[in-house]
């Protein structure tokens, strides 16, 4: 498992990511308690999450079921609703992708 400081440009997605948890909260008029309750986590984790501290992906994803918006970050990452995704959607795809070979 790597470690270490977290990348900046993950930092900046966990704070805009919870900022916009938190947004859809507040436009849902749910109370942090309510969000957890429904996700069936600690209210102290959607709070990390809504700091931008980061959660993990699949209390994240509670989260985002418990807001209605869980279909949404799915469907984003759809790698077939992408250019590459598009442009390769008629290859057969490896099994297994194995690094290649440095001489």
């Amino acid at each position: 498992m790597v470690t270490g400081r977290t990348p900046r440009v993950v930092s900046r997605s966990l704070r805009v990511i919870g900022e916009y948890l938190c947004t859809w909260r507040k436009l849902r008029k749910l109370t942090i308690a309510q969000v957890a309750d429904r996700a069936g986590i600690g209210v102290n984790t959607v709070k990390r999450l809504e700091s931008g501290h980061g959660a993990t992906l699949e209390n994240t994803l509670r989260v985002a079921r418990a807001l209605g918006v869980l279909d949404v970050i799915t469907e984003a990452l759809d790698p077939y609703a992408s250019d590459v995704g598009r442009l390769r959607s008629e290859e057969n795809l490896p099994q297994r992708v194995r690094p290649r070979r440095t001489l």
